[in-house]
Parts: structure tokens; sequence; C-alpha cells
């Protein structure tokens, strides 16, 4: 009789558990996405291009060849996005889908439980929905905002798969003028 309440008490226990428990959350992997673009170019015959603007400016200050060995270097922002697949990630993050029919897109959102903890205050994927050939993962848009005594760092980032990213970052020391930089890496993009 012992035995059988003890067994039931550890159902009963087991039963709880399970139903308290909450499953875990499956997102994407910006990081992944943007390996298997590194790869691609790595490996490919493409001419890399580097744009770098200073502050306003819509001219180029300097325009820079990169060797294919170097595009993981110059990509290397987008590989250190905060993944979103860790477990331990994605429970600090709530995601947010959406359909833009303008667009044609649909868009998924990431954004922080609590803003003021994280230095990533945005993840974004667009992906093009085709049933005939499969969903395409279009553009990925991440922000990142670091602020700290030292002043200000605001990074906003946009990647279009197999064309182009860009990074632009705002610097801004306590009590002086924000520092704005922005450079653009093309590799496949015929439209600049």
């Amino acid at each position: 009789m012992k035995r059988t309440a003890q067994g039931v008490a550890l159902l009963l226990f087991i039963a709880l558990t399970a139903c308290q428990s909450t499953p875990a959350k499956k997102y994407i992997s910006i990081p992944s996405l943007i390996q298997e673009q590194v790869a691609h170019v790595d490996t490919s015959l493409y001419a890399i291009i580097k744009y770098v603007y200073r502050g306003t400016d819509t001219l180029p200050s300097d325009t820079i060849y990169i060797p294919r060995e170097e595009f993981k270097k110059v990509a290397a922002e987008f590989l250190a996005i905060l993944d979103l697949s860790i477990p331990s990630n994605a429970r600090r993050f709530n995601e947010e889908n959406r359909y833009d029919p303008l667009l044609e897109r649909v868009i998924l959102t990431y954004t922080p439980i609590k803003p003021n903890e994280e230095d990533w205050q945005k993840q974004e994927v667009m992906v093009k929905p085709d049933p005939a050939t499969g969903d395409k993962v279009t553009t990925i848009i991440a922000s990142k905002v670091q602020n700290n005594r030292n002043g200000l760092v605001q990074v906003e980032m946009l990647w279009l798969f197999d064309r182009s990213f860009q990074v632009t970052q705002t610097t801004q020391a306590p009590g002086k003028e924000p520092v704005i930089t922005t450079f653009k890496v093309i590799w496949n993009d015929h439209s600049s």
C-alpha cells in the first residue's frame, strides 16, 4: 500500500512538472544563414567591393576591392549576431510574424523581452514564400545598441541575400557630436 501511494505521488509529480514546463522556443539561426552566404561567396568568382561612407555623404569616401579570403572577416559583425536558435538565448526574446502584401514577404521579428538588458534590440528575417520552389530568405535586418559611461554605439545591419550587405555605426562619446560611418559590401548586386 505504501509503495502504491509513493508510485501515485511520483506519477502526479511527473504529470504536474510536465504541465508546467513550457516548450522550448524554436527560432531561426541568423548566424547559420550568414555562414552559408559566406561559404558561397568564398567559393565564388564574384568581384567583392567595399564602399565606405562618412557622415551623411552620399558618395563613398573609399572604395576597396576585397579578396575572397577576407570576406568572412568583413562579414564578422553579421556572424556575431546573437544566435536565437540556442534555447538560453531564445527564451529572452519574443517572435512576431506577419505577412506584408506590399513586399510579398513573411517578416519574422525578434525583440528582447527586457530591452534594457540586451545589446541586440531587433533581429528581422524576411522570407519570400514560394510553394513551388520553397521559401527563400531574402533579407536580414539587425540592430544593436551599447550604452555605457564611454558613450553610445549603435549598429544597424542589413544583409540582402546573394547580393550585398551594409553596416551603419553611430558612435557618440559623452558631450560630443555623433560620428556616423557606413560601409556597404557588394558581390552580386548590379543595382549600385
